[in-house]
């Protein structure tokens, strides 16, 4: 996989023979965006030629209404990674701005698809819209493609009762419905980030938890408690965990919303400093505040209960 952060970095012999392309934003590669990369594989063998993924970098929303950007449910990096394994050759990043949400329909197939990576064939989601004010759609696309060599065809991004969508997923983590986010990602949802050091509580209570703070600008479940898997980037095997994310409303001071893991049965690692992916499989409970510490304790062992049977299964 070759990630490429604008035009100028495409490779001219890389592109020679042409390129089968999609175009999106393909957060989180869900299942419908991999229904669209199945079929742009499928033309891509059929002509001999890479596939390449066009996205934008920033989400164009951070850029033309950025108070209604949406949290990202990937990084570029991790974007990448899953666009890799659902078969993608090469990535262009294409980087977005006020100059190139001015680029008309036409600009962009000229600049991007025409000149910069010479498609043979293009396959986007049917819903499609790019260029100025968002006025390009399939058809437009299919017709610029008589005209400059290329095919272009749209892919139902259908998921039974709803369309799968990178929205869809994130209402879906807003309710804590990690199951739904599950089912339309095809895979659990996951969190990444190097664990920090906490306040110690959950250690002084006999629950030592793996910290990982979020943001604004990245994507979490609803506050709650959730059965799911903690596993260390740097190694394979995967732990299970009661995952807590919230603010810990039982005890005063704490602000900060986080991501804390408390893999059962295991109070000796040292994730400090360590990257991490925590995995969420279902959901538990809300977030309670409770009266003490002994009603606390009785509840985190209902949940590391609990746990145990969900991830058992």
């Amino acid at each position: 996989m070759t990630v490429w952060r604008s035009l100028a970095e495409v490779p001219a012999d890389v592109v020679a023979p042409g390129t089968a392309v999609t175009i999106g934003n393909f957060d989180g590669v869900h299942r419908g965006h991999r229904a669209v990369i199945a079929r742009a594989r499928q033309r891509a063998d059929e002509l001999g030629v890479p596939l390449v993924t066009v996205t934008f970098q920033p989400h164009p929303m951070a850029v033309l209404r950025p108070e209604h950007a949406p949290s990202m449910l990937s990084t570029l990096d991790e974007r990448a990674a899953l666009l890799a394994d659902a078969g993608v050759d090469h990535v262009l990043a294409l980087p977005f701005d006020l100059d190139v949400a001015a680029w008309s329909p036409q600009q962009f197939v000229d600049r991007v698809l025409v000149e910069g990576l010479r498609a043979r064939a293009v396959v986007v989601g049917a819903n499609f819209r790019f260029g100025h004010r968002a006025a390009g759609d399939v058809a437009f696309l299919a017709a610029a493609g008589e005209v400059a060599g290329f095919t272009a065809e749209g892919v139902a991004l259908d998921g039974g009762p709803q369309v799968w969508s990178s929205t869809y997923v994130r209402t879906c983590l807003a309710a804590g419905d990690v199951a739904g986010a599950a089912e339309a990602l095809g895979r659990p949802f996951s969190v990444r980030g190097v664990v920090v050091r906490g306040d110690q509580r959950g250690r002084e209570l006999g629950y030592p938890t793996a910290n990982v703070p979020t943001d604004g600008l990245t994507a979490a479940p609803a506050d709650g408690v959730y059965a799911g898997w903690l596993r260390r980037r740097d190694s394979d095997e995967s732990h299970p965990a009661a995952i807590s994310v919230g603010t810990n409303p039982t005890f005063d001071g704490v602000r900060d919303r986080r991501v804390e893991s408390y893999v059962l049965d295991r109070t000796d690692l040292d994730l400090y400093g360590v990257e991490v992916e925590v995995s969420f499989v279902e959901r538990l409970r809300g977030m309670v505040a409770f009266d003490g510490v002994d009603a606390l304790l009785v509840q985190m062992a209902d949940d590391v209960r609990l746990t145990r049977e969900l991830l058992g299964r």
